[in-house]
């Protein structure tokens, strides 16, 4: 976002993150489900209403010493009240789907309804299809109970 709008300061996460892939992930959360959440490599867990204060470019595939380790996730998880839930729907590759996984570990139901997707393209076809005809993703989610 701030690349598009240098001098906006503090801003809502759900404002943040500007891209199509993001945007339609977004859209598609919060129209089929009450409560979501964004997977940051920097900041975690963070609520659509949550401030972040600059910019960043950070990914869970890069070797910043900015990404969150799986042990602050783990922090996070009671702090925002998510351990409340216990079946996780994941939409993104398989780097978060890892995350994920290593954060909340082994008493939860995971779906990734995107888990059948070659790449982002497909992704977002995906998502963007499904909005279209105002319909969840279940044909191909894939469950994983530990």
């Amino acid at each position: 976002m701030w690349d598009k709008k240098p001098d906006a300061g503090p801003t809502e996460a759900e404002n943040v993150y500007i891209g199509s892939f993001h945007n339609s992930c977004q859209n598609y959360a919060s129209r089929f489900f009450e409560h979501w959440v964004i997977l940051s490599a920097k900041h975690g867990f963070l609520f659509p209403q949550d401030m972040i204060h600059s910019n960043y470019n950070v990914a869970f595939n890069s070797k910043s010493p900015e990404i969150i380790s799986i042990d602050k996730l783990k922090q996070q998880i009671p702090e925002k009240k998510l351990a409340d839930f216990d079946e996780l729907v994941v939409l993104g590759g398989k780097k978060y789907r890892k995350v994920v996984e290593q954060a909340f570990g082994s008493n939860y139901s995971y779906k990734y309804p995107l888990n059948d997707c070659k790449g982002i393209g497909y992704m977002l076809q995906k998502l963007n299809n499904s909005l279209l005809i105002n319909k969840e993703i279940t044909d191909s989610s894939k469950e994983n109970k530990y």
